[in-house]
This record gives structure tokens, C-alpha cells and sequence, in this order.
């Protein structure tokens, strides 16, 4: 199945070192418009004014963790549907996961070729142990 690397990616992670991570890997396959923000707040500015086929977000953030803010994404009308990924080192129980209501999550360290599975549809993941 290909991958649809027209659209735009928003990267949200307060750990400057991770978004530049993340956009490095989405731009070695083909992603051209890679976007970043620093936390949930600069996120919701950022898709305020640009609409993006994906948001990849680091679940534990301060002030807004990556939960709350595909909450608030979900919230939005025009944005409800974008595709979301949530980034964790933390294994969070399954449970726990499914009511973040995210597209699909990945455990750091994790391997390129599961964001590219996971921004190929819209079905709910559940990480793995690798």
C-alpha cells in the first residue's frame, strides 16, 4: 500500500531533539511538508491555520499532554478527523490507549516503517513489545 507523502505533518513534542527525530525519519521517505511545534497549545495554533493529513504527538507533554490534545483536535469541526499518532517511552495499559482515541500509537524506540503502516489508514493500533 503507498503512502500518501503529499500531505502535510504537523510533529508536537516539548523535547526539541525528538520533533527534529521524527521530521529527519518522515523526510528520508518522502514527507516534503514536515511541521513542528513545541507543545499541545502551539499545535492547536498551528492547525488553526493549516490543515494537516497527520499529527504526530509525544503523549507525555506539559501543559497539554498528547491525550488531551487529540481531544481537542476531535473538537474541532474541520480537524476531527485527522489522522493522529501518539509517541510514548512509557507502556500505558490498553485501556488506557483506546480512550486517548488516537489513529494509532508507537513506543519509543520505535521503527520507521511503523509510522509509515500507521499513516496508511485509520485503523486503531495497539503497540507491540518488538
Amino acid at each position: 500500500m503507498a503512502v500518501d507523502t503529499s500531505q502535510s505533518v504537523l510533529v508536537v513534542d516539548d523535547f526539541r531533539t525528538m520533533t527534529a527525530i521524527v521530521t529527519k525519519l518522515l523526510r528520508e521517505v518522502g514527507f516534503a511538508e514536515v511541521d513542528n511545534a513545541l507543545d499541545g497549545n502551539a499545535a492547536l495554533e498551528s492547525l488553526r491555520g493549516k490543515s494537516y493529513g497527520l499529527v504526530i504527538s509525544d503523549w507525555e507533554m506539559k501543559p497539554m499532554s498528547g491525550p488531551e490534545l487529540v481531544k481537542a483536535i476531535r473538537a474541532v469541526p474541520d480537524r476531527a478527523n485527522t489522522r493522529i499518532i501518539l509517541i510514548t517511552a512509557y507502556k500505558f495499559p490498553t485501556e488506557e490507549m483506546k480512550q486517548a482515541d488516537a489513529d494509532g500509537y508507537l513506543l519509543k524506540p520505535f521503527v520507521l516503517v511503523f509510522v509509515i503502516k500507521d499513516t496508511s489508514s485509520r485503523n486503531r493500533c495497539v503497540p507491540r513489545d518488538l
